[in-house]
């Protein structure tokens, strides 16, 4: 079983910058990639940012230049990812949902996992 929990949405004032962070833990051989996804009221859910484990970013081309992706791998197996979003805009409000695929054995299949989802609300 593999959990990943977020924190860090709230409410912010358009123009200001948040924090997202996401902890990875459970049964994980290796992880392949993690990164955010979004979700706006009546809209699909979309890839905001990902990175992988060789650290190759992608990013939606709405938030590149204001949004800043980056990982870490702890020793303890905890694995993290974060998303810095500055100059926020009324259109970033949504449930961001964080994202892996990781392996559980060296020659297993992989699997996708995702967060609970954190509301961002930017006001304008």
């Amino acid at each position: 079983q593999v959990q990943l929990v977020e924190s860090g949405g709230g409410l912010v004032q358009a123009g200001g910058s948040l924090r997202l962070s996401c902890a990875a833990s459970g049964s994980i051989f290796s992880i392949n990639r993690m990164g955010w996804y979004r979700q706006a009221p009546g809209k699909q859910r979309e890839l905001v940012a990902i990175v992988t484990s060789g650290g190759i970013s992608n990013y939606a081309d709405s938030v590149k230049g204001r949004f800043t992706i980056s990982s870490i791998s702890g020793d303890n197996a905890k694995r993290m990812v974060y998303l810095q979003m500055n100059t926020l805009k009324s259109e970033d409000t949504a449930v961001y949902y964080c994202y892996s695929l990781y392996y559980t054995s060296a020659y297993g299949a992989h699997l996708d996992a995702w967060g609970q989802g954190t509301l961002v609300t930017v006001s304008s």
